[in-house]
């Protein structure tokens, strides 16, 4: 099951017979992991990676870094699953270290995701703290590297 995962997240676009063909199994066994697999839960969507530069798409990403006050009988869970709900929001994690949760928002331009965190984020109760942190670049997204990275680059080695 992991080597049809790391397949589908190579290359989602794959048929199953080609699924079947890379893995060694029927197309019927591929097609019935891939049942499970949605059935279970497992898969929670199919996407591409889009390098936005290329096509001409301005939105503006931020990471931001959120400390909470966790509640009793259910520590941070209640608290992130509402900021996830967020429309703006695109990926949500419970961290280790210095903050609680990384929040990963788009908006049309800084302003908007300016705004997402002044009165939207950071107003809700149990939300101690923020730190936003503008993406300025892409070199490398969902495992793919942007189109304008050069493998055979190599850093200069001085003496």
């Amino acid at each position: 099951m992991d080597a049809l995962l790391e397949l589908l997240e190579k290359n989602a676009r794959l048929t199953t017979a080609e699924m079947a063909e890379r893995l060694g199994k029927t197309v019927a066994e591929v097609e019935a992991l891939l049942a499970r697999l949605d059935k279970d839960g497992a898969l929670l969507g199919y996407h591409a990676v889009i390098d936005r530069d290329k096509v001409g798409d301005v939105l503006v990403s931020a990471l931001i870094e959120v400390k909470l006050t966790p509640e009793r009988d259910g520590g941070f869970d209640r608290l992130a699953r509402r900021i996830a709900k967020f429309d703006q929001v695109t990926s949500c994690y419970l961290m280790s270290g210095g903050y609680d949760l990384a929040v990963i928002v788009e908006g049309p331009d800084l302003r908007e995701v300016a705004r997402f965190v002044s009165e939207k984020l950071s107003t809700l109760d149990g939300v101690v703290s923020t730190a936003t942190h503008f993406q300025l670049k892409v070199y490398k997204q969902s495992g793919f590297l942007a189109a304008d990275t050069h493998e055979d680059e190599r850093l200069p080695v001085t003496p």
